[in-house]
């Protein structure tokens, strides 16, 4: 415990002996936020459309793949599908702040058949009332509906205030369907119950602070994680909370570190889930005007009833080596009852950009590793994606 708060500590200092914090206005502010309250670095060229409708800046964002999955092993699975989202917002002056409302919609619960995709090793969640194992749900039709609310106070604070129907508390890093060094994976991340799987809630309410280079945010949520019915929109009562501090030293780089109480997030598991998680990222636009994006993230769950923890740490890159071709890294290991590591590398290729999409065809093969078993996956996958207005 008191080398993971050194570490929040040690980034903490080394943001203020740089001095070098971005300045933001509330309304900037709000239009470089992934999911919830999280926040790619932002130095990172979102893709994203924006328009001005009379007072109204209106902000779309979305992309899609078609994968072929085909896996090796008694355990693997093979399967066509897709995995997709669209985002849109829209942010208005509000007396001296701004506020933004907010939607994210998913059509995986049709695109993802059998509600669920191969993914081996992964766990959580149900489908059909049973367990997945080796496989990965789709996200809900309603990924997220919330509002936000920026205020200033003075010239370097910011006070931020959310409430979303469904949405993502102060927990964890920004989650993987919106991580910048993720852009070309259309896979979830083995770790994703360990490190950001709560960006999906409902009844979420979100207080944060901003001085300068720091954040500070509380959360209470309701702690269920979705059910199998990705159509509707859970509800709960707000039984669940975390806080998250984090650090911005420069436009480039971010880092986080959360922990939460989860009021009995799996219906097969009795108990509630302490998590922990902690994160660096950092992005860097090249001449070509595409960025190079690397995380660092871990993640521990302490379950109360069993008394086990368990833990996860994920590696991930996409550097663009022009401005179509882009390789992808992922390095993860979860240790539970055994430890699994799992390399990924990968590649796209844009093909054409046509008036506000852009395709790309790319594949990526992953090679795991427990004791005894070395199985492996291949996606092959067309992408499209919102471009840059």
């Amino acid at each position: 415990m008191k080398r993971r708060y050194s570490f929040v500590l040690a980034l903490c200092a080394a943001a203020a002996l740089y001095g070098q914090e971005p300045e933001l206005s509330p309304a900037s502010y709000l239009m470089n936020l992934a999911s919830g309250t999280s926040l790619n670095p932002l130095a990172w060229p979102t893709p994203m459309l924006m328009q001005r409708r009379a007072s109204w800046t209106l902000m779309f964002m979305g992309q899609a793949f078609l994968v072929d999955t085909q896996q090796s092993g008694p355990r693997g699975g093979d399967k066509l599908y897709s995995t997709n989202w669209g985002m849109g917002s829209a942010q208005h002056s509000l007396g001296s702040g701004q506020f933004m409302f907010d939607a994210m919609l998913s059509l995986e619960p049709a695109t993802v058949t059998n509600r669920s995709y191969p993914l081996l090793f992964q766990t959580g969640e149900t489908a059909y009332g049973q367990p997945l194992e080796d496989a990965q749900h789709p996200h809900d039709f309603v990924m997220g509906l919330g509002a936000h609310y920026v205020l200033p106070v003075g010239e370097r604070t910011l006070l931020h205030f959310y409430y979303a129907a469904r949405g993502d508390p102060s927990l964890g890093p920004v989650a993987f369907p919106h991580r910048a060094s993720a852009l070309e994976l259309p896979q979830a991340t083995m770790g994703h119950h360990w490190e950001d799987s709560t960006h999906i809630a409902s009844n979420v309410a979100t207080v944060g602070i901003k001085y300068r280079w720091i954040r500070l945010e509380a959360s209470g949520f309701h702690g269920s994680e979705p059910d199998e019915n990705r159509w509707n929109i859970d509800w709960g009562a707000m039984d669940s909370y975390s806080a998250r501090v984090s650090v911005f030293p420069s436009k480039n780089w971010t880092a986080q570190f959360s922990a939460g109480r989860l009021t009995r997030p799996e219906v097969f598991e009795a108990g509630d889930v302490i998590r922990s998680t902690a994160s660096i990222q950092y992005t860097r636009v090249r001449r070509s005007g595409e960025a190079w994006a690397t995380s660092a993230i871990w993640g521990r769950n302490h379950h109360t009833e069993g008394q086990d923890t368990s833990n996860a740490w994920l590696l991930e890159t996409v550097f663009p080596a022009t401005r179509k071709d882009f390789f992808t890294g992922r390095f993860e290991m979860v240790q539970e009852a055994t430890r699994v590591k799992a390399i990924t590398g990968g590649y796209t290729r844009d093909l054409a950009t046509k008036a506000n999409l852009e395709t790309g065809i790319g594949a990526n093969v992953t090679s795991y590793a427990t004791p005894g078993d070395h199985p492996w996956g291949m996606n092959v996958f067309l992408r499209i994606r919102l471009k840059r207005s």
